[in-house]
């Protein structure tokens, strides 16, 4: 992944400093060292790594500071606020709105996934309610036009393109005029790819432009593009003077800083990260969130966002926690769910602490711990999935026969009824919680504003903050984490109130992150080792 050494190398350097019994001007300056090593290894400007070093010196001035001051959470809250000013350019993007046309057009260098980031941006505006569409004025590469027409088909968006006209001009002025007409909200230009030395597509690039009057210009920038990202944006910038940039390709292994590197050079906003092929993979940016990401600190908002969109449905399971149920089938449903949200070092990289205890362990591998228990419960008769799981330990050869039935084992079969009967616990205790607040009224009027209030300050003793940043009390505890979470209560207070009216409530997001931590080795922090090794998952290796 994009970035995760430098994560890695940053947050040792600051977890070192933090762990010191005595923080001097020597390993302040050491965990500076290796903090701006680590930047510019990741193809991040050496003139920016200059100027973060010499900020968080000045914020940390040794010689000033009180005696009561708390040198370790200074140090990393100047570290934390330098490194989001990095990706901050401090000016907003542009916000489409509906019942107008919006008109946006990208721009970029050959190979930067252009084309499909115009598919994902588009679906991306049509899942929020915008009527969006594409229009292809790529007339230069050979089955651009096929590409988008493809990309298009998939997600169901219309499209305009032409196979007989060249003049790139044209294409876009009649494709946005046609869609004008149509009264799209967004329409998406893409263009064809070009290089700063290519006169002759850059002056085709400006016409295009004015021909076709654009409410934002987006750049499209390779993550893997290193040190020539600086010089390429300010040349697009100069002749196409683009107000967003969209990083591609972030799920490779390339350093990644230099993509960074263009935002301070031309102050010009990252608007989205493409993290994959899939067409949902298009995440919002959001500096904080980001940078909390980058120091394995989570982003609870972005995966709140991510599960919102996917609609997932939970109807039925929602029923049964309010009545203290849990089914087998309940659990192949939750299963199925986290199968849906995507990578797991992509919900890692969202959950604080957990893309750390993740360390090398593929996606590829915890998905195929995934499916296999998936494949134990489809073995299943439709009797057995709607059972509290009884059936199986007053007739323990239904075990031997779903073995045989999904390829498995009678051991991995017993892993998945442990881990049913774990989440048939909590759901029994989260019933009764839910149950408890109706009666007692506790998410309605003044008595829901302190649930927020106490919430927002055991996330800032935590060191979540406000701001998604590290307060006070530094890195947040993933076990503190996963018991705010998934608490008897009923859920995050704050996150909507009652289960009914939000899926995230009662079970959705602190079962689900808890469930994760089941299969991931059981009580505590969860061990991904165990889930992901192959050891019995709810249960630990012994």
């Amino acid at each position: 992944m994009v970035l995760a050494d430098l994560g890695k190398r940053i947050t040792s350097a600051v977890s070192e400093l933090a762990h010191s019994n005595v923080v001097d001007e020597k390993v302040f300056d050491g965990m500076l060292k290796e903090i701006c090593s680590a930047l510019i290894e990741a193809d991040v400007n050496v003139k920016l790594v200059s100027n973060l070093r010499k900020s968080i010196k000045h914020t940390v001035n040794f010689k000033e500071l009180p005696p009561a001051t708390n040198k370790k959470r200074l140090i990393q809250k100047a570290v934390f606020d330098e490194l989001v000013k990095l990706v901050d350019p401090h000016s907003e993007p542009f916000k489409p709105k509906k019942g107008r046309t919006n008109t946006i057009m990208f721009v970029g260098l050959q190979g930067s996934g252009k084309t499909t980031t115009c598919t994902k941006l588009a679906r991306h505006y049509q899942a929020r309610g915008f009527k969006a569409c594409l229009v292809c004025a790529d007339t230069f590469r050979a089955g651009a036009f096929d590409q988008l027409k493809q990309n298009a088909t998939k997600a169901k968006i219309p499209y305009y393109g032409s196979y007989t006209e060249t003049d790139p001009v044209k294409v876009a002025r009649e494709g946005v005029e046609k869609f004008k007409k149509e009264r799209f909200d967004i329409i998406i230009v893409d263009t064809s790819g070009r290089h700063q030395q290519e006169k002759e597509l850059f002056a085709e690039m400006v016409q295009i432009q004015q021909a076709v009057k654009p409410d934002q210009t987006i750049m499209v920038l390779d993550a893997s593009i290193g040190q020539a990202a600086e010089a390429q944006s300010k040349a697009f910038k100069e002749s196409a003077d683009f107000g967003a940039i969209i990083i591609t390709k972030t799920d490779g292994h390339a350093a990644g800083g230099g993509a960074i590197s263009a935002v301070a050079a031309t102050r010009t906003p990252i608007v989205f990260i493409g993290t994959g092929e899939h067409m949902l993979d298009l995440e919002r940016f959001a500096p904080q969130a980001f940078v909390s990401k980058l120091l394995g600190m989570g982003d609870m908002q972005g995966l709140v966002e991510h599960v919102q969109s996917l609609k997932l449905d939970q109807k039925d399971t929602m029923k049964h926690i309010q009545e203290g149920i849990f089914t087998v089938r309940d659990l192949r449903d939750q299963l199925g769910n986290i199968m849906k949200m995507g990578p797991l070092s992509k919900m890692a990289g969202m959950i604080p602490g957990l893309s750390q205890m993740m360390g090398d362990v593929g996606d590829e591998e915890g998905s195929l711990k995934l499916k296999r228990m998936i494949y134990i419960m489809d073995s299943m008769t439709e009797k057995e999935l709607d059972s509290d799981g009884k059936c199986f330990t007053d007739t323990p050869t239904r075990m031997t026969r779903i073995a045989r039935g999904s390829g498995t084992s009678v051991r991995e079969v017993e892993d998945v009824l442990t881990q049913h009967r774990m989440m048939a616990g909590m759901a029994k205790k989260m019933g009764k919680g839910m149950a408890n607040m109706q009666k007692a009224g506790a998410m309605s009027g003044p008595g829901r504003q302190q649930q927020m209030a106490a919430m927002q300050r055991r996330m800032q003793s935590m060191g979540g903050g406000g701001g998604g940043g590290p307060g006070p009390g530094g890195m947040p505890n993933m076990a503190d984490m996963m018991k705010m979470l998934g608490g008897g209560a009923g859920g995050m207070p704050g996150m909507g109130g009652a289960a009914g009216a939000n899926p995230f409530a009662g079970m959705d997001m602190g079962a689900m992150m808890q469930q994760l931590g089941g299969m991931m080795g059981g009580g505590g922090a969860p061990n991904l080792g165990n889930m992901m090794g192959g050891g019995g998952s709810g249960r630990g290796r012994r």
